[in-house]
This record gives C-alpha cells, sequence and structure tokens, in this order.
C-alpha cells in the first residue's frame, strides 16, 4: 500500500510521504475511502485554494493539531496565502481586518465549539459562495475536526521538510516582529 501511495504522493508534489497515511493505513478499509473523500475537497475541492487553506489552519489553531498547523502553512504558502494571512486566522474573529476572512473564522469558530452555524453567518456564506461551496466548507471543517483529533492522539510528527518550511515561518514572524 505505501509503494503505491508513494507514487501518489510524487504526483502531488511532495517529497516524503505524510506521516499519517501509515496511521491510517493500519486500517486498510478506512484508509483508501476516506483518501477518496478528503481529495474531494483538498485538493480537488471547488472553494478557492486560498479560503480552503484558511479554514484549515482555522481548525488546526482550534484544536492544538501542530502537525495540521504545519501542513497547512506550507500548503497555505503555496497557494499564495501571505504570512499575515496565517497569523491572522489564530485572532479572535472580530480582531479580523478583511471581512471574508472574520467570516470564515467565525465559521469554524462555530463548527469547531457547537456544530452550528448562526443564521446571521449562514446567510453570508450564502452570498460569498455557492451552496455546493457552503456544504464543502462546512463538511471540510468537520472533516479537519476529525483529522485533528487522530493526529494529536496519535502524537502524529511533522515530516522534516515541513517542519522546516514551519520553522522558516516563524523566523519570519520573529523578524518582522524585531523591526
Amino acid at each position: 500500500m505505501l509503494r503505491s501511495l508513494s507514487g501518489l504522493v510524487r504526483f502531488f508534489g511532495r517529497t516524503e510521504l505524510p506521516h499519517i497515511f501509515p496511521v491510517i493505513g493500519i486500517n486498510g478499509r478506512i484508509f483508501w475511502p476516506w483518501l477518496v473523500f478528503a481529495s474531494q475537497m483538498m485538493p480537488f475541492g471547488r472553494l478557492p485554494a486560498t479560503d480552503r487553506e484558511k479554514a484549515i489552519l482555522r481548525v488546526a489553531w482550534h484544536c492544538r493539531s501542530r502537525y495540521e498547523w504545519g501542513q497547512h502553512v506550507e500548503m497555505a504558502l503555496k497557494v499564495g496565502v501571505s504570512d499575515q494571512e496565517i497569523v491572522e486566522m489564530t485572532k479572535p474573529s472580530m480582531e479580523i481586518a478583511n471581512c471574508g476572512d472574520q467570516l470564515l473564522a467565525e465559521t469554524c469558530d462555530q463548527l469547531c465549539q457547537q456544530r452550528l452555524v448562526d443564521e446571521e453567518n449562514w446567510l453570508a456564506l450564502n452570498k460569498r459562495y455557492t451552496q455546493k461551496q457552503v456544504i464543502e466548507l462546512t463538511m471540510l471543517v468537520g472533516h479537519y475536526v476529525m483529522v485533528a483529533g487522530l493526529l494529536v492522539n496519535a502524537g502524529i510528527k511533522l515530516e522534516p521538510s515541513s517542519e522546516r518550511v514551519l520553522q522558516d515561518f516563524y523566523e519570519r514572524l520573529r523578524r518582522v516582529a524585531r523591526g
């Protein structure tokens, strides 16, 4: 199984097999259906890639999933999310300057905390996105909460290449803070 995944991973431009794969692969009956399901949202989803990554980062932050955070800082940077936009996704939603990002953060917060998006945000989501995208966003958040639970409890460590990207990100933030 892992050998066939190595080719798939290279197809998506990665050099290392994500550490989550062998862990989920312990239960092969779950692995392949999960991979097909997950791939329909990332990387083959209908949401703008920047919004998808910001939502996943918000979930990772909520769940304190370092692996998920590190993986998706790297992916967010690759799709054009700036360092500052990544930092914004860690702030209380009312402190986020960009209205679209604030809506994403509030939606993730509500789904992570109470599983219910309030009417005001639901209506705003349906103005900003298509119905298909709203369904996808809701399922994306739920999916990444589930994955974060596995990652945190299994103690899965970030791959070395992703760890380097994450440490470079933190170093850029330190340089900016020093002025």
